[in-house]
């Protein structure tokens, strides 16, 4: 008989841990307090269990302290100091993945349409919980983060290449500019591989290295909606900043730059007051605002937006034309033409 007893409480205790267990997983795995709600979560280093618990407790991310102290000990979580985007719906596994940066946390499907600036990422970045809009926007102006990638701009815009990613949610906002300079990256050498010699090309004939590529690709992204008129688009720049009798000379007057000048250092232009987004002729003769190609020649300070393949190509192989300007004429297409005076006309002057 005792050693039968002795079976049944080991059995009986097996069955109550096991129940303990099933508790624990199935509390780790239950929704938070809220609704949904997102939060910014600043998390120092160093930081003790408990400690975090009653930060997470205080902030409405978990009910209880306690059991969330007991949980990032019981599991050796190693959270990640920084900024965290967190909801406070999430469960206390889902908080710790974000909170240790866990391979294991969920992934969002993104995708960056052509000509998309840094802002407009850094919204989308945000709304699929990749990472905050404002630190997102940091990093891509972040110097150190710019000499790392080697890149000379005031930026990383321009390289943020458009395309559809794979992103784990909460991420480090340097990890995911990295990423979508890598792409750029891989982009561009693929298309030296199919168009041999077009950068040394350019740089003999233009001075231009990768980043000049870069922003008047961008350029030429904001301008062409489709990408069949990329070349031409591209062939029209070339022919300003190459014809003598242009005026004003090497200059690109491309309304888009103007307006990006607004979007990045609305301060130095009184013009950009009150910007919306419409270009005026007040914000094409100013001159304070360093991104308006129509009183600065040649490029701006660097890419107004983020182009895809296919402007690139263009900016390595043009069209051959000899067309001065161009005017939209209608569901995403221009005419071009080779004077002013053909210009005038289409405008309608």
């Amino acid at each position: 008989m005792p050693k039968r007893r002795g079976l049944w409480l080991a059995v009986a205790g097996t069955f109550s841990v096991l129940g303990l267990i099933g508790v624990f997983v199935s509390w780790a795995r239950g929704v938070g307090p809220g609704r949904g709600a997102q939060s910014l979560f600043e998390l120092a280093p160093g930081i003790a269990a408990g400690d975090l618990a009653e930060r997470l407790r205080d902030a409405g991310l978990v009910r209880s302290a306690t059991a969330v102290a007991w949980y990032l000990r019981l599991t050796g979580a190693k959270v990640v100091p920084g900024r965290h985007l967190l909801r406070d719906d999430l469960s206390p596994r889902e908080l710790t993945q974000r909170l240790t940066r866990s391979a294991a946390r969920p992934h969002a499907r993104v995708t960056i349409p052509e000509g998309y600036n840094h802002q407009q990422i850094a919204a989308r970045l945000a709304e699929l919980e990749i990472c905050p809009a404002a630190d997102f926007v940091a990093a891509v102006f972040n110097p150190e983060l710019l000499r790392e990638l080697r890149l000379r701009g005031p930026s990383s815009e321009g390289f943020l290449f458009p395309a559809t990613y794979e992103l784990a949610v909460d991420s480090d906002p340097a990890v995911v500019v990295r990423t979508l300079v890598a792409e750029t990256r891989k982009r561009l050498a693929r298309l030296e591989a199919r168009l041999p010699g077009a950068l040394d090309a350019l740089a003999k004939s233009d001075g231009f290295d990768e980043q000049d590529v870069v922003t008047l690709a961008s350029i030429v992204e904001r301008e062409a909606a489709d990408p069949a008129e990329h070349p031409l688009i591209a062939s029209v720049f070339y022919n300003r900043l190459h014809d003598p009798s242009f005026r004003p000379l090497r200059s690109l007057e491309s309304d888009p730059t103007a307006a990006y000048g607004c979007l990045v250092e609305p301060a130095l232009a009184s013009s950009c007051a009150g910007f919306t987004g419409q270009v005026t002729p007040a914000l094409l003769r100013d001159a304070k605002n360093r991104y308006n190609t129509y009183r600065h020649p040649a490029l701006p300070p660097g890419p107004i937006s983020n182009p895809g393949e296919s402007a690139l190509g263009a900016v390595l192989r043009p069209a051959a034309s000899d067309y001065l300007y161009f005017v939209a004429s209608g569901h995403g297409h221009h005419t071009f033409s080779k004077t002013f005076e053909e210009h005038k006309r289409l405008m309608g002057h």
